[in-house]
Formats: structure tokens, sequence, C-alpha cells
């Protein structure tokens, strides 16, 4: 994960519980590989509401552009965030033993008008963290350059698994 300086972060990544790591992990990679600086937090708007508050009003001012939230089950989390934070968040709506996220899918995607939440697939880390880089590459040439070259990385990549496919056949 990025070690950043203060005031040089781009993106944050928050989820309420460790739980959530393992798929959280997946939007830090996508960061760490296009090389957006970010931070990465366990905050629970439930457990620790005056810590949350006081992290979502000063992300903005740490920097941050882009906020990737994901939580489970009544997933509060990405709405407080969008609540709370004036630019773009992206919520991950995390796979769930009781409704196996159904229930954080739609807590997620049903905000109330003016507090858009961005969602993704449930447990879709990666995803979020491409959009969130699509986002901030808007107002960065070089991050747009990155992103150009993943696609033709991941077209190849379709080719050359279509190439040895053919070849088995033949």
């Amino acid at each position: 994960m990025s070690t950043i300086a203060e005031g040089k972060r781009k993106a944050a990544i928050v989820m309420g519980s460790d739980s959530d790591l393992e798929v959280m992990k997946k939007a830090a990679a996508i960061f760490d590989r296009f090389g957006v600086e970010y931070e990465m937090r366990i905050i629970s708007a439930h457990r620790e509401p005056e810590e949350f508050f006081a992290w979502a009003k000063g992300a903005e001012e740490r920097g941050v552009s882009v906020i990737v939230a994901g939580a489970g089950m009544a997933a509060h989390l990405p709405g407080m965030c969008a609540a709370l934070f004036p630019l773009p968040v992206i919520g991950v709506p995390m796979h769930t033993t009781s409704l196996g996220g159904r229930d954080s899918l739609y807590s997620i995607v049903q905000m109330p008008t003016g507090i858009p939440v961005a969602t993704v697939a449930i447990n879709g880390a990666a995803n979020a963290g491409i959009l969130a880089v699509k986002m901030l590459a808007m107002a960065d040439e070089e991050l747009k350059k990155k992103l150009k070259e993943y696609l033709i990385e991941m077209k190849e990549t379709v080719m050359e698994k279509d190439r040895k496919l053919q070849e088995g056949r033949e």
C-alpha cells in the first residue's frame, strides 16, 4: 500500500470492518498499479461515528478527490461518505451470508436524491478502483495515458488467450 505524505493523497479507501479488507485490497491494488496515491482506513460509521464524521468531513482538506467505500449488510458507510464528502463516492457492496450481498447492494444503490453513490458489483472493488482512476484521469493526462495502455494490455491478453485456444484446437 502507498505511504503518502499529508496533502498528497488523491483517493481514499474506507471500510467498516476488517472482514471487508480482502475485497477492498483489490481497489488498493488498482491504485498501486496506476500510481494513485491513497489512504486506506477501517472506520465504522456505527461503532465510532465521531471518528467517521471527522474522517469523512476532512477528506477533501487532506487532498482526497474520490472515496471508495465498502460495506456489508445495512451498508450505510458509502451513503454517509456521500452525505459528508462533496466529491465522488464509489460504493462496494460486500457479499453477506444472509442475503448474498443483495442487502448491501440495495442499501448502497438506493440513495436519496441529492446523495448519489456510484455503485459497482457485489465484491467489485477492482472495478471501483478502475472507476476512481478514470475519474481522477479527467484532470490528469499521465493517468489517462496509463488507462489507455491498460486497455491495450487487456485486449492483448484476450487475443493471446484466443491464440493459444486456436493453436490447441488445430
